[in-house]
């Protein structure tokens, strides 16, 4: 599951986006991934249920969420998408996040082995968030994803695949 490589297969990049509602942000977020077939309309409501049971564990630090929710919950395919907002939305835990990278994965395997390393490599990279904020074209946001591929997060995986 290489980032790059599922943000162009699915056409997966919306940036300058405006929602209101942290519910209209993840909609927003998982949008591209449902038109690409890479996942179901049940994936969006079952991130929605579990993020009122459990809060939004999904806001991994400040400004950026990773909206995801179990395999069987309507995942075909495994896939990224990214999503920037004009405006941040507020979480109910009182956290603002301007960008939502939403994972589709396949198996829990894929999603910490291979999935949360190059997304810790690009929001590693310095002022990650405003940078993408800032971005205004796609190919913006893939050279980026280039650029943080030379993250000590990924050496020894095969990104290729």
């Amino acid at each position: 599951m290489n980032l790059r490589k599922a943000f162009t297969e699915n056409d997966s990049i919306r940036l300058g986006l405006s929602a209101t509602t942290w519910q209209e942000a993840v909609k927003l977020s998982v949008d591209p991934l449902i038109e690409s077939g890479a996942i179901t309309e049940e994936y969006y409501h079952a991130i929605i249920e579990s993020t009122e049971e459990y809060g939004p564990y999904y806001v991994l630090m400040p400004g950026m969420a990773m909206p995801h929710a179990r395999p069987e919950a309507g995942v075909k395919r495994d896939a990224f998408s990214l999503v920037t907002l004009t405006e941040p939305v507020t979480f109910s835990d009182g956290k603002e996040v301007s960008v939502l990278l939403a994972l589709a994965a396949t198996s829990s395997d894929i999603h910490t082995s291979v999935a949360i390393p190059q997304i810790i490599a690009l929001f590693e990279l310095e002022n990650a968030i405003e940078r993408l904020v800032a971005c205004q074209t796609p190919e913006e946001v893939l050279a980026m994803v280039e650029e943080s591929k030379n993250s000590p997060y990924l050496e020894g995986l095969d990104l290729e695949s």
